[in-house]
């Protein structure tokens, strides 16, 4: 039976130059996916004073924002499965940098919601495809490393964003654009095109053998230049070509369960995140904090992100992803407990230091643990549909806020993101699948690793 061996032939590459490029190019994607994932959380003070708008006003706004979020998530499983993973993540980066751009010259609030939605789900889409391509891309023993040294280099852009919106946005009436102009300088994602291969896994997927036969051959004898002869790869198995997945796939018993768990898993991560970093500026100005201050303090506690994304790729293929997800989680909820609980600015900063730095981790951890419930075949479209459905679930949850924040005040607002964080890690600690054991294998037997 024909087969490239696709899967064995990367997991015996050491690290080279190719892997350094790549990752380099998927950093610069999120980069601006997170500084321009809180441009509307940023502005939001702003725009209450200039054009009125309410805090129910934003709870919508940010509700269908998620709504963007599932479509760009499932749109993406599908454009990665026909279009190939490279393809896929080029358009998908586009796309949000476009319409970021337009969110600059928006007139009103519908015209901006408009932009924030078609950008959100260009940020979705990014991230499902960024994530299936660095799972496939990098060796088993190291990917999870990876796609965290990834996300310490791109969640820096949280905090640029938020330190370039206290700086802005209180400078003039219009100022608050260039917020969002710097969200679209992801733009120029395509100068990295030329340096990024497409996924010999996703050619092998669709039978074609001989596209992947020369990507594969093509990085190999760069590593080999770079590195000296390659060790002999694992056998691979032989195994029928897979059917064109259809999301009728996800509902047999291999590829239900990890779907459903990964959907508590993102559900879980988006509420408690997004309930977190969109609102805590808006809700420190509601409580007596010139708009100045919220926004700084806020971007002050971002710092952390990228910590915690480090602190995840020490972790991350030395411990089994499940735990450190749990443990990661319950801390979380603790420390964002007690941010809600005090009015002191320093501890306000402490905390929300905390909260970003192991929410970043968690994140990190997630990107590497999510594909590893798929094979080839159902990868793109259980990680794009579980991805998708936990930032769906989240436009209820700047409702659920709001409506809190109105009835029973501010900290409830964080009795209920703890809660949240608590119930994710519950679950997982209970149902989650351990995947450590199929990354160490490879030399153990020869065996196709996911």
């Amino acid at each position: 039976m024909q087969h490239s061996n696709a899967v064995n032939r990367l997991n015996r590459l050491p690290i080279s130059r190719f892997h350094k490029i790549t990752l380099l190019a998927v950093s610069f994607a999120y980069f601006f996916e997170f500084a321009d994932i809180n441009t509307f959380a940023t502005t939001a003070p702003q725009l209450i004073d200039l054009w009125g708008i309410t805090v129910d006003q934003i709870a919508y706004v940010t509700s269908l924002s998620f709504v963007g979020m599932f479509i760009g998530s499932v749109v993406a499983s599908t454009l990665a499965d026909r279009w190939g993973r490279k393809r896929a993540l080029i358009h998908t980066t586009l796309c949000f940098g476009v319409f970021s751009l337009a969110s600059a010259f928006s007139w009103d609030l519908a015209s901006l919601s408009v932009f924030r939605v078609l950008t959100s789900a260009g940020l979705s889409a990014m991230t499902v495809v960024a994530v299936i391509y660095v799972n496939e891309m990098y060796p088993a023993a190291v990917r999870g490393k990876f796609q965290a040294y990834a996300i310490v280099i791109g969640i820096c852009g949280t905090p640029a964003t938020n330190l370039i919106a206290s700086a802005v946005v209180p400078l003039s009436d219009w100022s608050w654009r260039l917020v969002y102009l710097w969200g679209a300088v992801g733009i120029l994602f395509v100068l990295f095109t030329r340096h990024l291969e497409e996924s010999p896994r996703w050619h092998e997927s669709r039978g074609e053998y001989d596209a992947a036969e020369a990507i594969l051959t093509g990085i190999e004898t760069r590593v080999a230049a770079e590195k000296g002869p390659l060790p002999e790869p694992a056998p691979p198995i032989d195994e029928t070509r897979p059917a064109k997945a259809s999301p009728r796939l996800l509902l047999r018993k291999r590829y239900l369960g990890p779907t459903l768990l990964l959907t508590v898993l993102w559900v879980t991560q988006t509420i408690g995140f997004f309930g977190y970093s969109s609102w805590a500026p808006t809700l420190l100005a509601k409580e007596g904090f010139s708009v100045e201050k919220s926004v700084f303090y806020v971007a002050l506690t971002t710092v952390g992100a990228p910590l915690g994304s480090f602190l995840a790729s020490l972790v991350t293929d030395r411990f089994e992803r499940k735990w450190c997800l749990v443990a990661f989680g319950a801390v979380i909820a603790l420390c964002g407990l007690l941010y809600g609980l005090t009015f002191n600015p320093v501890l306000i900063v402490v905390f929300g230091f905390l909260v970003n730095l192991f929410e970043r981790g968690y994140t990190a951890l997630g990107y590497a643990y999510s594909p590893e419930l798929f094979d080839t075949r159902g990868r793109s479209l259980g990680t794009g549909v579980s991805y998708g459905l936990g930032r769906l679930s989240n436009a209820a949850g700047p409702l659920i806020i709001a409506a809190l924040y109105h009835r029973t005040g501010y900290q409830s607002v964080f009795y209920f993101i703890a809660g949240t964080w608590l119930l994710g890690a519950l679950i997982l600690a209970v149902f989650g699948p351990r995947t450590r054991p199929a990354r160490t294998a490879t030399g153990e037997r020869p065996r196709a690793v996911v």
